[in-house]
């Protein structure tokens, strides 16, 4: 199969092993172009400050509901403590894994007690020594 290409102005023929031959070229002129653009923004940007600041680590969520129900100073809702923590520390917090959470640190007596049905409070002993 022959096929015809226009180089320089001029009709050329060219043999379909030619043309693959040229997509070849073609594909690693890509790869090469691609490198040398990749070293030349590195180049650019060397010096420079990051394009991103680097994330503050915020406080966890068992801090911040610790607060919360210290703050209290009474058994609050799940519900109520969401919503806290939202309005006071503008944080959103999933309410399953909140629960999840709270309840593995209930089981293990840690920070917090369960007093009624996703109700909880700081355990008695937790609030004298202040542990977060």
């Amino acid at each position: 199969m022959l096929t015809y290409v226009f180089i320089h102005g001029n009709l050329v023929k060219i043999s379909k092993e030619v043309v693959m031959d040229v997509k070849y070229w073609a594909k690693i002129q890509e790869e090469l172009l691609k490198s040398q653009l990749k070293t030349i923004r590195q180049f650019l940007r060397e010096g420079e400050m990051p394009a991103r600041k680097p994330r503050r680590k915020g406080r966890s969520q068992m801090s911040i509901i610790y607060d919360i129900l210290l703050a209290a100073r009474k058994p609050l809702h799940i519900t109520e403590i969401i919503e806290l923590a939202e309005k006071d520390f503008n944080v959103i917090m999933e309410r399953e894994s909140v629960v999840s959470a709270l309840t593995k640190k209930v089981r293990n007596g840690i920070m917090f007690k369960r007093v009624k049905p996703n109700t909880f409070a700081i355990r008695d002993d937790t609030s004298a020594n202040d542990s977060k």
